[in-house]
């Protein structure tokens, strides 16, 4: 047997007609539509009918696939109550909690029929923001805030976290950050929910897994520490005086670099903008000047680009969304992506079941225990 690559690096392990990172162009295709054309025209409703139902929608199948997101929003009966009932924890192990609990108010939960998952994916979709929101208000002390079925997906989102509607101009940036979020290929928490789907386990199994995979600080979290980061060097003069040190000590400067992109991350360029328009408008415009500082540096010093987590983060800061938020809302945009794939390896399951190249010893005779020294 060959010798395997170590995570997996360029090993193709299945075809997908969903997500297409062309490394040659540098663009993300959303079933064959650029990333970036979507997040700048579409909402994340539409983006939600693409990935699921394979085309957009019409004027009708999208208002009305808007209103059937938002009818499920509800949490189900007895849920506020056992997150009010789990100690003191993270936002992101609520959600994880969330997920796997989901499944007892699901009548048939290991039906795999395509109607039956499109439900189910539906209601993890609506639902999820809600749970998020709910989850990081209740560990502050905070009244819940329900959802209001009059909004859309970003609006209603930023009112359940914020308590307050803000300006559809604010809102609307932070949909597109959503988008760019929505679905990014064969990443470890999308494979975690195929290889779940692959043994024919629940829906609510897989979106667990892949819950408990994003919140790796790895995978999933990037966006935290940059803002952490951004946070500890308060200006954009100390910039490059802050970062040198830690590049000089190898510490990693989260949220630079990729394992795919080679040329940058292509989504940074709208995130960037969004970023920039978030702080104008907020008057909060220094965390954003001091991402481009860094990123000159971290440039120049390891010739690294920044991905999309590094300015995502001060964006979602202006807008006044608590940090420990940042994860639980890529997990809310991305459960569309791992939704679209959990679909798509149900058409053609077959049960993913990699091997690992040897490397221990062979050949050895039992010792029996009494000749053991």
């Amino acid at each position: 047997m060959s010798k395997g690559k170590s995570g997996l690096e360029d090993v193709i392990v299945t075809s997908s007609a969903i997500c297409n990172l062309n490394e040659k162009s540098n663009i993300v295709e959303i079933r064959g539509y650029d990333l970036l054309d979507l997040a700048e025209h579409s909402s994340f409703e539409e983006v939600c009918y693409l990935l699921w139902y394979t085309r957009l929608p019409s004027a009708k199948e999208l208002t009305e696939f808007t209103q059937t997101l938002a009818n499920n929003r509800q949490i189900p009966m007895g849920m506020i109550e056992l997150i009010k009932r789990l100690p003191k924890t993270s936002t992101m192990d609520s959600l994880r909690t969330w997920a796997s609990a989901l499944a007892a108010y699901d009548s048939e939960p290991d039906n795999t029929s395509n109607e039956a998952t499109i439900r189910r994916i539906t209601k993890i979709t609506a639902v999820m923001p809600t749970i998020a929101a709910a989850a990081y208000r209740i560990s502050q002390k905070q009244e819940v805030i329900q959802p209001d079925l009059h909004l859309n997906h970003a609006e209603n989102f930023l009112h359940m976290i914020l308590g307050k509607e803000i300006n559809s101009s604010l809102s609307r940036a932070f949909e597109k950050s959503l988008v760019l979020y929505s679905e990014h290929e064969l990443n470890a928490s999308t494979f975690s929910a195929r290889v779940i789907t692959s043994t024919l386990s629940d829906v609510y199994s897989a979106i667990t897994a892949a819950i408990g995979t994003l919140k790796g600080p790895l995978h999933g979290g990037a966006n935290e520490e940059a803002m952490k980061l951004l946070l500890a060097i308060e200006s954009p003069e100390k910039a490059e005086k802050y970062v040198r040190p830690l590049l000089a000590e190898k510490r990693r400067v989260m949220g630079f670099g990729h394992r795919i992109y080679k040329l940058g991350d292509p989504r940074v360029k709208l995130m960037k903008k969004i970023s920039k328009e978030i702080g104008e408008e907020t008057g909060q415009l220094r965390w954003h000047e001091i991402c481009e500082q860094v990123e000159e540096v971290v440039g120049v010093e390891k010739k690294l680009f920044p991905n999309l987590d590094f300015y995502s983060a001060p964006a979602y800061y202006c807008l006044g969304i608590p940090i420990d938020l940042y994860t639980p809302i890529f997990a809310s945009s991305r459960v569309s992506g791992w939704s679209a794939h959990i679909l798509e390896q149900l058409q053609s399951n077959r049960l993913i079941r990699p091997r690992t190249t040897y490397t221990g010893p062979s050949g050895l005779k039992y010792v029996p225990l009494s000749l053991r020294q």
